[in-house]
């Protein structure tokens, strides 16, 4: 059986201008539905999944209540968001299971993964989560309270913050334990690409950061032995000179051939550039093979009948 890692992007969670629940669950059922394909296929998946509008929304919630209510600094905003998504898809994965007669057992898993506080991102923050601002006075509002903002490449701005790379996952072995259980059940982990944590000797403390999803789920896929990743993301395949005239969809790339169009500047650091990145460190830590495509062609992408194949 096929170990593999499905990372879910936070839009697949709910639409970028609309977190309300009921947005959310339409959502999560689709992608519920599609996950429970590739089980119904033969794969065993562990799944992952963004929290970029959910953090966001949460942060706001944050700071509009701050004078009634202690504010809480962003890694345990991480993991309320991990919580919240990871409790809806858990239970739209039941509910789909069960609708096909073939019930499976879910859980959601609070993820701690390490990352180190010397690394250059807390200095240049970098990750956009939050919803999109398009009036001049919303943004001089969000600036006021010494939000770093960028414009977004879709129009209006969003909010970064600092994205360090991760390095290992706390929970790793007991992942590894839930799998060797033989059951068939579907673990929920690293949501949001993890609460973000700094070691000191033998102890953890959470640090003011959002991990990126897919480089999370990079070391999360080599420290569990995953065969694939699979990243589900807004379009169906990678692409190259994108948007421009000339742009070409890719069905296949090799290590080299991605590496090659990173470098070149295919795949800016805001879209397609994470993706890239986390596909060429799981590769070159002897992973199989990474699938990138959209929701609507999961499952005949892991034949290569769909989406793009970097191997």
């Amino acid at each position: 059986m096929t170990l593999a890692v499905v990372a879910v992007g936070g839009n697949a969670i709910s639409p970028p201008k609309d977190t309300s629940l009921g947005a959310m669950k339409a959502h999560i059922a689709r992608t519920a539905a599609r996950l429970a394909d590739l089980v119904e296929a033969g794969f065993e998946i562990v799944v992952t999944h963004g929290n970029g509008p959910q953090v966001g929304t949460i942060l706001i919630q944050n700071e509009e209540a701050r004078a009634r209510v202690p504010a809480m600094p962003l890694d345990v905003l991480v993991a309320e968001s991990q919580a919240e998504i990871g409790y809806l898809l858990q239970q739209a994965l039941q509910n789909e299971f069960a609708s096909r007669g073939t019930p499976r057992t879910v859980a959601s898993l609070v993820t701690q993964v390490v990352v180190d506080p010397a690394d250059p991102a807390f200095q240049e923050p970098t990750k956009p989560i939050g919803p999109t601002y398009e009036s001049d006075q919303e943004l001089v509002v969000r600036r006021a309270k010494g939000w770093k903002m960028v414009q977004d490449p879709r129009g209006g701005w969003r909010r970064v913050v600092p994205s360090p790379r991760p390095l290992e996952i706390v929970e790793a072995d007991l992942i590894k334990k839930f799998l060797k259980a033989g059951d068939r059940a579907i673990l929920i982990a690293a949501g949001g690409g993890g609460i973000p944590v700094a070691r000191k000797l033998n102890a953890y403390h959470g640090v003011e950061a959002v991990i990126d999803k897919d480089f999370a789920s990079a070391v999360l896929a080599r420290e569990i032995g995953a065969d694939l990743i699979v990243i589900i993301t807004e379009v169906p395949k990678v692409a190259i000179r994108f948007g421009k005239p000339d742009q070409q969809e890719l069905d296949r790339m090799t290590l080299a051939e991605a590496r090659h169009h990173l470098q070149a500047g295919e795949f800016p650091p805001g879209s397609m550039g994470p993706k890239i990145e986390a596909a060429i460190q799981f590769l070159e830590g002897g992973g199989r093979k990474v699938v990138i495509t959209d929701l609507a062609h999961v499952l005949e992408a892991t034949s290569g009948r769909a989406g793009t194949t970097i191997a």
